[in-house]
């Protein structure tokens, strides 16, 4: 699987672009208003408990629009943080910090609220299964939002279709499954192999065949139970399909060694943060 990376560049060229569509084309005109060269100081405070992220994202957001200002972190990114706790404080021009403060709370509640979703799930479970992401993740977003996945304690699937093999029902309705994992596993790039079933009747098909994970997609507990039971001694085992907070920690009891949970990156709601002045 790819590794998700953080480089500078890719935080300092992805904060350029928010800035662009937010400033584009005449800049802030309400804090152009603004024409004292007023020094205030701004306290990050969130407004609930949650699992904090992006604030490597923030802090570039206000060095873009002004380097002189001093943003000083007091929770690091993937710290718990409980409603009052004071997260950051921003410390400069009223006007510059005035422009970027919608930008920063943008990126700074969407990956707090990824990373929470997360962990919430992660504890569900504990030790017995990780709980994994998808690759239902908005377009172009995809770096920051597993990257908010590994901050809340989840494991990252596959980053893109490169990745790895993954033989899903449509691959299986468009051919035939034998087939399929046979030429999977002759690849030459040695990329691992994951083979999707719905039934037991289908992992009885395959069971045996040299491939890495198998993967149970909306199987009921009972079915789930015997499907792991079968395929432990020949492969890791993988459950997916209307996984939820309800249902996540009776999943991880069977005995599935990981839980891809769509959830946490495309419908995680937002954090509630705030800057106070």
């Amino acid at each position: 699987m790819s590794q998700i990376k953080l480089s500078n560049n890719f935080i300092r060229n992805t904060v350029k672009l928010a800035l662009n569509e937010d400033l584009y084309p005449s800049g802030d005109i309400t804090s152009s208003l603004v024409k004292n060269k007023k020094i205030i100081k701004v306290k990050l405070i969130s407004n609930q408990n949650a699992i904090i992220g992006g604030l490597v994202f923030a802090r570039q957001v206000f060095s873009l629009i002004d380097n002189k200002i001093k943003f000083i972190i007091k929770k690091k990114d993937g710290s718990f943080v409980k409603k009052n706790d004071v997260i950051a404080i921003i410390q400069g021009k009223a006007q510059n910090i005035l422009i970027g403060e919608r930008v920063a709370l943008n990126f700074l509640t969407h990956i707090s609220g990824i990373a929470t979703k997360t962990n919430q799930f992660v504890k569900q479970v504990g030790k017995k299964s990780k709980i994994c992401c998808t690759r239902k993740t908005i377009p172009n977003l995809r770096v920051i939002q597993k990257y908010a996945v590994k901050l809340g304690g989840g494991t990252n699937h596959r980053f893109n279709l490169s990745d790895e093999f993954l033989i899903k029902d449509n691959h299986i309705a468009s051919s035939d499954i034998k087939t399929l994992v046979s030429l999977a596993i002759k690849n030459k790039k040695r990329k691992k192999v994951t083979v999707e079933v719905d039934s037991l009747s289908q992992l009885k098909k395959i069971i045996g065949l040299k491939f890495n994970t198998v993967l149970f997609d909306n199987m009921n507990i009972k079915n789930l139970k015997a499907g792991v039971k079968m395929a432990k001694k020949y492969y890791k085992t993988e459950a997916s399909g209307n996984v939820n907070l309800n249902s996540v920690k009776k999943i991880a009891s069977t005995g599935v060694d990981r839980i891809s949970v769509g959830s946490i990156t495309h419908s995680a709601p937002a954090i509630d943060l705030k800057f106070e002045i």
